[in-house]
């Protein structure tokens, strides 16, 4: 197979195919820093490129896998991080100048989890300003290679680029209010938000603790199981990762729908939505149908109140996170980042406690949909493949950003798992998606639910002209 063929392959595809020494982990990570050699310099998804220490692993890889010993899935496969995932001695700047210089100690445990995995990491992804709505002024933002006139998605900008582009087999992204949703959707790719818990953020930058998710990105649902699988599980240096068992989430995969019941709320995913984003939820669910899934009508908790209450909550966390750097060194940071946190700290602690009582009761109410179904379908976003121009001020249009956040961030707030899938393009030629949101601790379903749909169609096989 020549190099050229390589790069969208998909990550449990090309891993079969270096474990069956086809090819060779050095062989396809030279062809994949070539390749980002070649376009990333249009398409800025690399914050940093790690090149040695990616051949070094990889060479240890092919050792391992010529001598027998092949750890999983991920084995001699190059993939890549969101910057604000540390590695150790690569620098972390978390789309922020103030960190540019700063270089970790030791990996963050995600990052230990894939090289323990034996994957090959390519490098840090680009990322808006500390993971929030806009990348900093000072930084040249990734370009969605569908269309440089196309929102790359925020804040898991570099990480969806990258995936859809081929350079990396796949990616980490963080998810606060959307930013894992939000670049997979743009970007034409599949990404994973796990329930809150289910994976570690030791060393990982914080933009809102209790609302940051870390998933994968890829080009499949498969993918993203076996990903998803080597990150997951309890950790010593981070007690609030669960201690629940990590499925086999590639286990039992059938190809169908049956037996699952799929909630739809109509009025809430149709009211104040796009006709393309209307049109790609609807084709989604005839063809979960199809697959054999019940569809029940159900009527959604009113996440007004959540979606209003995201933006203090978030900057309240944010505020204890930043308080090191912030307000001292104010002048250093963007305008988008800079009024979340004023607003953080602007909030009185009853503020606080009236939006974790309203947060409660809507998880709760979440919660109890699932008692009558296994997965809710609802929309990406609002409007389907948003240009630059039309999110220009994403981070200080209150009332643009909130349209925005409708379909993700209540299940932040909700800390539930999604998966969001490719369904078609827009007329713009941007991508458009549709998720499922599952039970907590229910990504399995996840990962069937897509890999069923992804089995039927092909729009995850769609690549951009490059």
């Amino acid at each position: 197979m020549a190099a050229t063929d390589l790069h969208y392959l998909g990550l449990v595809e090309i891993g079969q195919q270096i474990h069956a020494k086809k090819l060779s982990s050095v062989e396809v990570t030279k062809a994949m820093i070539e390749r980002i050699g070649r376009l990333d310099g249009k398409l800025k998804s690399y914050a940093y490129i790690m090149a040695d220490s990616a051949l070094a692993e990889a060479a240890s890889a092919e050792k391992e896998i010529v001598s027998g010993k092949i750890r999983g899935p991920l084995h001699g496969v190059p993939v890549a991080v969101k910057d604000l995932c540390w590695a150790k001695g690569a620098p972390a700047a978390h789309g922020m100048t103030i960190h540019s210089d700063y270089r970790p100690s030791e990996d963050a445990t995600v990052v230990a989890r894939l090289k323990n995995a034996g994957a090959v990491i390519l490098g840090k992804l680009q990322q808006t300003e500390g993971a929030y709505a806009d990348h900093h002024p000072k930084i040249d933002p990734p370009k969605n290679p569908w269309g440089a006139e196309l929102w790359p998605g925020a804040s898991s900008s570099g990480s969806g680029v990258a995936t859809a582009a081929g350079l990396c087999f796949g990616s980490l992204g963080t998810d606060t209010g959307g930013s894992i949703r939000f670049p997979s959707a743009a970007n034409g790719i599949t990404g994973l938000k796990p329930t809150w818990g289910r994976v570690s953020r030791y060393g990982a930058y914080e933009l809102a603790a209790t609302l940051d998710h870390i998933g994968p990105m890829t080009r499949s649902a498969v993918d993203c199981g076996a990903m998803l699988g080597v990150i997951a599980g309890q950790d010593a240096k981070d007690t609030t990762a669960v201690t629940l068992p990590v499925p086999d989430y590639l286990a039992g995969l059938s190809g169908d729908l049956r037996g699952i019941t799929i909630g739809i709320d109509r009025r809430w995913t149709g009211e104040g939505t796009d006709e393309a984003a209307r049109k790609v939820l609807g084709e989604g669910l005839r063809a979960a149908t199809d697959l054999g899934a019940k569809i029940q009508e159900i009527k959604f908790p009113d996440p007004k109140a959540v979606i209003d209450d995201w933006f203090p909550l978030c900057g309240i966390e944010a505020a204890v996170a930043h308080e090191q750097t912030y307000p001292a060194r104010k002048a250093e940071y963007g305008p988008g980042l800079a009024g979340l946190l004023d607003l953080g700290r602007q909030q009185s602690g009853t503020d606080y406690q009236k939006i974790v009582l309203r947060r409660e009761a809507f998880r709760g109410a979440v919660r109890m949909l699932f008692e009558s179904v296994d997965l809710i379908a609802v929309p990406a976003q609002p409007y389907a493949a948003p240009t630059l121009a039309k999110l220009a001020s994403l981070g200080e249009d209150a009332s643009l950003i909130t349209g925005l956040l409708r379909f993700t961030c209540p299940f932040d707030m909700s800390g539930s798992p999604t998966i969001t899938l490719p369904g078609g393009f827009a007329a713009n030629g941007g991508p458009l998606a549709f998720q499922f949101v599952g039970r907590h601790f229910e990504e399995a379903g996840l990962v069937r639910a897509g890999d069923a749909f992804q089995r039927v169609t092909d729009w995850h096989k769609r690549h951009p002209a490059l």
